[in-house]
């Protein structure tokens, strides 16, 4: 299936996954109106919608995307049963729509019932990985956002982080802030800046990049655990990952 990113709110990009027949998945709608609008210019037929928590920004769009097309199957987590989900859906289970099989895992942290869906080479995280950050703690601890990343870490190389905000110019601005002297830190940042210079997207992002700009799953590097001694020492990476998301909150 061909991912295409459609542009909403500020900062937010709702994802649409389009198979050879112009069937399509809709993820995460936090707006109905530029979806509709898609849909209309490129004759797709919506088949399901994937929601991955429950703020708005992600499922304001569903009633309107529903009224429209009846018949959309809504898979989300048990916190989206009041915003129009028609299937909950949780950790471990699949979903098939139209032959694409996605894997659901919860991904906790940045809400307690966060869930992230997994069909290679993408995964639609919502709100729990950005290029080069993390989500915000609103319901969930630190030491569960590790455990989440933990889980996408293991994912393979390849895989395409399909996360929901373009965040990542200011997320490397707080990573070179950490580790200046990081060299791909600083490439990446250049490249970043140069993208979001000409209004072009960052993301989709590949995994195996991410691993290497991306501080958070770096809590086991020895410079960032260098640069983190000289404030205090910390022994568990889930320690040095609290004190990296504490740090970003106040950047």
């Amino acid at each position: 299936m061909n991912l295409i990113s459609i542009p909403a709110f500020q900062d937010n990009y709702i994802w649409v996954l389009v198979d050879d027949e112009q069937h399509c998945i809709i993820v995460d709608p936090g707006d109905a109106a530029p979806v509709l609008k898609a849909i209309e210019e490129n004759g797709w037929q919506p088949e399901a919608i994937l929601l991955t928590h429950h703020h708005n920004d992600h499922v304001g769009g569903v009633p309107a995307l529903r009224a429209k097309f009846p018949h959309l199957v809504v898979y989300g987590p048990q916190e989206t049963h009041d915003k129009g989900t028609t299937r909950v859906v949780k950790d471990g289970e699949k979903v098939i729509i139209r032959g694409c099989e996605l894997s659901v895992f919860a991904t906790p942290g940045h809400t307690s019932g966060h869930i992230s869906f997994f069909s290679f080479p993408y995964l639609f995280c919502g709100d729990t990985m950005f290029s080069g950050g993390c989500g915000r703690l609103f319901e969930g601890t630190p030491t569960q956002m590790y455990q989440s990343f933990q889980k996408i870490n293991a994912l393979p190389d390849e895989t395409l982080i399909c996360c929901a905000h373009e965040y990542t110019l200011a997320n490397m601005k707080f990573s070179l802030s950490i580790l200046p002297e990081d060299p791909a830190i600083q490439d990446y940042y250049h490249k970043v800046n140069e993208l979001r210079v000409k209004k072009q997207n960052t993301l989709p992002v590949i995994l195996k990049n991410e691993r290497k700009i991306n501080l958070f799953l770096r809590t086991d590097d020895i410079d960032l655990i260098n640069k983190i001694n000289q404030e205090t020492n910390l022994q568990q990476p889930e320690e040095r990952f609290a004190w990296l998301r504490s740090k970003k909150d106040n950047f």
